[in-house]
């Protein structure tokens, strides 16, 4: 019997940046010798495999599409060249798949299949942020979006800072790029004025800005975090 093909979980850089800065050689490696790949966009990965290997043909990648208009029905034959005896990879649009990215359905399901799945070294904005926040590395949760509405948000805001307090455990989340400094006035305007925030933006990039300190510091200053990949996270002190 063939012996099924691996599912290489592989990184991409948080933004436009030089790769091989923040990605390990393996990277290269493992997209060498590979030529199916299960993406988020078509145009972006092609992009990025360039970047990493520019003499593989782009001619001979097989890409499969993996984003909020693929059927479910779909999916199931997506890891069809693993049962065959071919490697896979698993591309994210940014950093790490699988986290807080559609990349999960595709790794549980090769669970199912028992193929081999390989997490590959790489940016993570979630783990990068918490390392530079100064918040509470033992115990931590990321949240996603928070919602939308007014209301919601700001119910939202008051519950992960109860929680941040009561078990001292620091939460996560982001907002859509266009929508960060809206969110940061919101937390602002909502949290204690002890509470601490760090907001972490342009990871691993040139213009990153990490930054921890209180909502009454950040009321007094001035960010602009408009359409640049922002993380949050508070903290409410026991004391």
């Amino acid at each position: 019997m063939t012996p099924k093909g691996k599912l290489y979980l592989i990184p991409t850089t948080l933004g436009e940046s030089d790769p091989f800065k923040v990605l390990p050689a393996t990277i290269k490696d493992i997209i060498t010798h590979t030529d199916y790949f299960i993406v988020e966009n078509e145009k972006t990965a092609r992009k990025h495999i360039k970047l990493i290997n520019p003499e593989k043909k782009q001619s001979a990648l097989k890409l499969f599409p993996l984003n909020k208009f693929t059927e479910p029905i779909e999916l199931l034959s997506y890891l069809n060249p693993c049962e065959q005896g071919i490697d896979m990879g698993l591309l994210s649009e940014a950093g790490c798949p699988g986290v807080a990215d559609p990349g999960a359905e595709m790794v549980k399901l090769a669970h199912e299949k028992n193929i081999q799945v390989v997490p590959l070294v790489g940016p993570s904005s979630i783990l990068l942020a918490m390392m530079a926040s100064g918040m509470n590395g033992q115990s931590f949760a990321f949240n996603g979006y928070l919602p939308i509405d007014k209301a919601e948000k700001k119910a939202t805001i008051k519950k992960l800072e109860r929680l941040s307090h009561d078990y001292n455990q620091s939460q996560s989340f982001i907002e859509t790029p266009y929508r960060n400094n809206n969110l940061l006035e919101d937390l602002c305007q909502n949290l204690n004025d002890a509470t601490d925030i760090c907001v972490a933006c342009d990871l691993t990039l040139d213009t990153e800005y990490i930054k921890t300190q209180s909502v009454s510091a950040w009321k007094k200053t001035k960010i602009d975090l408009h359409k640049r990949p922002t993380l949050f996270i508070i903290h409410k002190p026991l004391f």
